[in-house]
C-alpha cells in the first residue's frame, strides 16, 4: 500500500506541475510570447534548414497548396478553456484540457488575429479541411490532418529502464482496458498461451479467464517482450516500450501521431505480428533463440525515440508546422 500511495502522489505531482506551469505560461502570454513566433523562427534558422527537421515538418504538415480556413475555424482569442469543466467545447463534446494547453503553448507565440481548424481527441478519420490533430489514419498520400504534439503528458512518457534485456523474464506481457473488439479478440486468443502474462484490466470482466489486475510500467519492464495494441487510435504504451530495453511486439499500426508511427519499419523498429496475433508464440520463440536479433531491434527503437527528446527542437518543429499552416492559409508570410 505505501508503494501504491507513493506512485499516486508522484503522478499527481506531475499533473499539478503540468497544469500550473502551462496555465501560468498562457496567462502571461500577452507579455512574454504574443507575436514572437517570427523572431523565434529566425533565431533558430540554422535548425530550420536542417534536412531532418524539414523532413519531419513536411511529414506532419503535408499540405502543399494554398487554402482557406473552414467556416468552423476558431480565432485564437476565442479558443478558450471553460473554467467550470476544465475542457474546451468542440462539436458537442468535451475535449480535455491537455489538448488546449499543448495547442496554446505554441499558438501563444502567434497571438490574436489567426484563425485555425482543429479536431482534438482520438481522430481516426481524415478531416474535411486542413486541421490540427493529435492523430490521423496512416496513408501514403497527403493529409488534411496536421499533426501536433497534443495530449503529450499521456502519449509521450518514456521509460527509465535499468534492466538489461538478458535479465528480464522470458515472457510476453500486456495490460490494458480492452473496450475495442480487436483488443478483446487479442486477449481472448492469447491470454492462456505459454509464457505470457496478458490480460484485460476492466473491472467489468472480473471473474473471466482473461481478466488480470493492472500492472505498473515498471512491473511490465521486467518482461523481455511487451505487446502494443492500438486502442481508439494509437497505442499509448508504444512510446515507452520503444524507449526501454524490452522488445516491442505489435501488428502494423493503422493510426499515427507526432511519433510518426507510419514511418516505423516492421522487424527494424518493432516485431511485426499478424493482424490476428496468431504468430505471437512463434515470434517469442524466435527471439528467445536469437537474442541478438532482439537487441538490434531494441537499439533501433531507442534511436527512433531519441529524436523526440530535444525539447528546443520539438518546440521549433511545432512552431514551424503552425507557421506553414498560416502561410498556406494566407494569414502570414514571414516564414
Amino acid at each position: 500500500m505505501p508503494h501504491f500511495k507513493y506512485r499516486l502522489s508522484r503522478v499527481s505531482a506531475k499533473k499539478f506541475w503540468y497544469y500550473f506551469s502551462n496555465a501560468s505560461s498562457h496567462f502571461l502570454a500577452r507579455a512574454t510570447k504574443h507575436g514572437r513566433a517570427e523572431a523565434f523562427l529566425k533565431r533558430k534558422g540554422h535548425h530550420c534548414s536542417r534536412q531532418d527537421v524539414l523532413d519531419r515538418l513536411n511529414y506532419y504538415n503535408s499540405i502543399s497548396e494554398t487554402f482557406g480556413p473552414s467556416g468552423n475555424a476558431v480565432e485564437y482569442s476565442n479558443f478558450l478553456l471553460e473554467s467550470s469543466t476544465s475542457t474546451i467545447q468542440r462539436k458537442d463534446r468535451n475535449i480535455g484540457s491537455t489538448y488546449f494547453y499543448d495547442l496554446v503553448d505554441l499558438m501563444d507565440y502567434f497571438g490574436p488575429g489567426y484563425n485555425f481548424d482543429y479536431d482534438c481527441g482520438d481522430v481516426i478519420t481524415e478531416p474535411t479541411a486542413p486541421a490540427f490533430v493529435k492523430s490521423r489514419p496512416i496513408k501514403n498520400s497527403s493529409h488534411n490532418g496536421i499533426l501536433l504534439k497534443l495530449d503529450a503528458i499521456r502519449h509521450f512518457s518514456f521509460a527509465r529502464d535499468n534492466i538489461d534485456f538478458a535479465d528480464k523474464k522470458s515472457m510476453a506481457v500486456f495490460r490494458g482496458p480492452c473496450h475495442q473488439e480487436h483488443r478483446q479478440a487479442f486477449v481472448e486468443r492469447c491470454h492462456d498461451l505459454p509464457n505470457v502474462d496478458i490480460g484485460d484490466i476492466r473491472k467489468s470482466v472480473q471473474g473471466k479467464a482473461f481478466y488480470k489486475a493492472p500492472m505498473t510500467i515498471a512491473e511490465q519492464l521486467q518482461y523481455k517482450y511487451i505487446v502494443s495494441v492500438e486502442g481508439n487510435d494509437v497505442a499509448t504504451n508504444l512510446k515507452w516500450i520503444m524507449s526501454s530495453n524490452s522488445l516491442c511486439f505489435m501488428r502494423r499500426p493503422r493510426y499515427e501521431t507526432w511519433f510518426m508511427e507510419g514511418r516505423l519499419i516492421p522487424d527494424v523498429h518493432y516485431v511485426l505480428l499478424k493482424d490476428d496475433f496468431s504468430d505471437l508464440q512463434e515470434k517469442m520463440e524466435h527471439y528467445q533463440k536469437f537474442p541478438g536479433d532482439a537487441l538490434r531491434i531494441i537499439r533501433n527503437a531507442n534511436q527512433w525515440v531519441a529524436q523526440f527528446l530535444n525539447r528546443d527542437q520539438e518546440r521549433l518543429l511545432g512552431l514551424m508546422v503552425i507557421a506553414k499552416y498560416f502561410r498556406l492559409s494566407g494569414q502570414q508570410a514571414f516564414w
